[in-house]
């Protein structure tokens, strides 16, 4: 399904929509086409894509293109997604340690689109990190790995 969405292939393409998305929720899934877990995210995306045009706007990021991007939001598992609002980086307290982004797949399609919902919302009213909607036995447990620490 990754086929679906647009790609960023470069730091720059990641810089202009960072700057160019207004009004609406910038996603950013950072993993790889070939991993199993990006493909089930991939679909969700996907298949959301449409309901929340008037919202977001989703694109797929290659770890290995843009290592600059991997190594600034700290990307040690894939797939991870980061979220913006008019270039400001968002972030959700899942109830983790990391508030930066959400690793892992979401598990339903709602999950993805009650998240997106909240920081559209939250970003509205001037809010730079919003309480994640989704249930807490929804959300994939990992331990932070500090890398060179």
């Amino acid at each position: 399904m990754s086929f679906l969405l647009p790609k960023l292939t470069c730091k720059r393409e990641v810089d202009q929509a960072i700057k160019s998305v207004a009004e609406k929720v910038l996603v950013l899934r950072f993993g790889r086409d070939s991993d199993a877990v990006c493909l089930q995210l991939d679909d969700i995306l996907a298949k959301t894509a449409h309901d929340l045009s008037k919202m977001a706007v989703i694109y797929l990021v290659d770890v290995d293109k843009v290592p600059v991007y991997t190594q600034y939001f700290d990307i040690s598992y894939i797939p991870s997604t980061v979220f913006f609002f008019n270039g400001q980086h968002m972030k959700v307290d899942y109830g983790s340690p990391d508030h930066t982004k959400f690793v892992g797949s979401f598990k339903t399609k709602q999950d993805f689109i009650d998240l997106i919902e909240v920081i559209y919302r939250g970003a509205m009213r001037g809010k730079l990190i919003v309480r994640s909607p989704i249930d807490p036995k929804n959300i994939p447990k990992y331990d932070l790995l500090y890398q060179g620490i």
